[in-house]
């Protein structure tokens, strides 16, 4: 599914086959978890591929490389270039891009002298495949503040992720949502989380969230289209009373939530905010931001 035969990808400065590729299986982030990662996504336009946002996701990511004392040395400048010859190599334009930075053999509990970049690409349709997704308030919880950086994408934090998305999908639910550690909705496995009440869109606020890139983006169009948006903390209880939500989410884009708990929302998804929305993010990606885009 992610690579055949002809598959190159760049790891620790090299073009390899992807079937060539080897890791160490005394590798620290397989052990314990300790590596960082990011998701892009490519969209095929008239002018060639555009990656969407690339400086954000790559200075996001150094920055969270920075966090866990993983450094790697490369500007966002140099791994923006990367990643477009990565297309090139590849022959993809709708593709979805993985960097990840992951330490080498290290079985103690401090940081790896060893630091490993490797970034792949592959065609991924979208995360979800409806935009009318039943959703689960899972008992699984988003980890705390206090105990790791919840504002980097940390490879170990997904575990909790995985957990919560296979609950409920064993249940008969299409996803998850997870509380923060105090009981407040947070976000979903991989993606954040918005709810409609009156034309007001609410969001969970920074410090108990991974404060994703696709969730500013779609704050930036609700305001420029004239609504209010509030970042808020939220009970459950509260989700009874909404209009509608939705999930944003690089791989995810915008999908509209039909139901929370078996609770169906009043509001069609067609008729709501977060579809209004979806639309301008797609004519966007696939019609290049300007201030933030660069052929290369």
């Amino acid at each position: 599914m992610y690579y055949n035969d002809n598959t190159v990808i760049y790891l620790n400065g090299e073009w390899i086959k992807a079937r060539d590729a080897k890791a160490d299986l005394f590798s620290q982030t397989l052990h314990y978890g300790y590596g960082v990662f990011e998701g892009l996504r490519s969209y095929a336009t008239p002018d060639g591929p555009h990656i969407f946002k690339a400086r954000r996701h790559f200075k996001r990511l150094l920055e969270s490389s920075k966090k866990l004392r993983l450094n790697i040395p490369y500007t966002v400048a140099e791994l923006v270039e990367l990643s477009y010859q990565l297309l090139r190599k590849n022959n993809l334009n709708d593709t979805y891009i993985r960097p990840l930075v992951y330490g080498g053999q290290n079985m103690a509990l401090h940081p790896s002298k060893q630091v490993n970049f490797m970034m792949a690409a592959w065609e991924w349709e979208k995360y979800h495949r409806t935009e009318h997704l039943d959703v689960e308030i899972s008992d699984y919880r988003r980890p705390s503040p206090l105990s790791c950086h919840i504002d980097a994408k940390l490879v170990g934090q997904y575990t909790s992720a995985i957990l919560a998305s296979a609950a409920a999908r064993a249940k008969g639910f299409d996803e998850a949502l997870l509380l923060d550690a105090d009981g407040y909705i947070a976000q979903g496995p991989g993606a954040n989380f918005f709810y409609e009440k009156d034309e007001v869109l609410y969001t969970p606020p920074e410090g108990n969230i991974l404060p994703g890139i696709t969730r500013a983006i779609i704050m930036d169009y609700a305001r420029e289209l004239g609504y209010k948006v509030e970042e808020k903390l939220s009970k459950p209880s509260e989700l009874h009373k909404a209009d509608a939500a939705f999930f944003t989410g690089t791989a995810t884009e915008v999908a509209g939530i039909r139901s929370i708990d078996g609770k169906r929302f009043k509001v069609e998804w067609e008729d709501s905010i977060g579809y209004s929305l979806f639309l301008m993010y797609r004519q966007r990606v696939v019609n290049k931001e300007i201030q933030d885009f660069t052929l290369v």
